[in-house]
């Protein structure tokens, strides 16, 4: 009898038993762990606005105009694992460089209207592709972009690199700023393109909380 009992308590079938429960019950522990504020987490990006950059180009008959915008203020939440985000990104209007002071002085005053409003601003309400918390990732960015007090939706398509707490994105977008309400500056002697370039280089601290319900 005992060595029967023996037998049955050390063979293989007994031991794959325990191994399964072993490995159903740590899968359970795993899940429950995994709760939705985990898996849904929200992220959230505080831009570094020294090392953030606006770059814009406008092309006339004559020659192409190249400057440059400050970035105010940046903080943005987004969760990936349903594409929605909040906040905003302000640019301080009365910033404008190109090198030419009196066209500067131009395009603040009568152009973006500055004694109005002192910021452009864009708020981000979604994006779409596949965020990834450590690497590359490759976003389409919907939001409302407000120009001298009026909302326009537009998207910006965004490269994106996460390097621990540390992110850094580019994009670029095209801004039809007459049509858009913006003053026409060509003259009789100078047409100038009805669209401006821009192009976004973007440096901050990314960091993830668990969503509470």
């Amino acid at each position: 009898m005992h060595d029967s009992r023996l037998r049955s308590s050390s063979h293989p079938r007994g031991r794959f038993t325990s191994s399964r429960t072993l490995l159903r019950d740590s899968l359970l522990l795993f899940s429950a762990a995994l709760s939705p504020a985990i898996l849904h987490a929200q992220n959230k990006l505080s831009l570094d606005t020294n090392r953030c950059e606006v770059h814009f180009t406008l092309i006339d008959s004559l020659h192409t105009v190249r400057g440059s915008f400050r970035i105010q203020q940046g903080d943005v939440t987004f969760d990936p694992a349903t594409g929605k985000a909040n906040g905003s990104i302000l640019v301080d209007a009365l910033s404008g460089q190109t090198g030419n002071p009196i066209r500067d002085h131009r395009m603040a005053k009568e152009e973006l209207k500055t004694p109005d409003y002192k910021t452009v601003a864009f708020a981000p309400t979604r994006f779409t592709g596949t965020f990834n918390p450590d690497g590359d990732s490759t976003l389409q960015v919907h939001g409302l972009f407000t120009l001298i007090g009026t909302q326009h939706e537009i998207d910006i398509p965004m490269m994106v690199q996460v390097s621990g707490e540390k992110i850094h994105a580019v994009g670029s977008f095209v801004i039809p700023y007459v049509q858009w309400g913006l003053k026409d500056p060509s003259t009789f002697m100078i047409k100038v393109q009805k669209e401006v370039h821009v192009d976004l280089d973007l440096s901050g601290t990314l960091r993830h909380e668990p969503l509470t319900r």
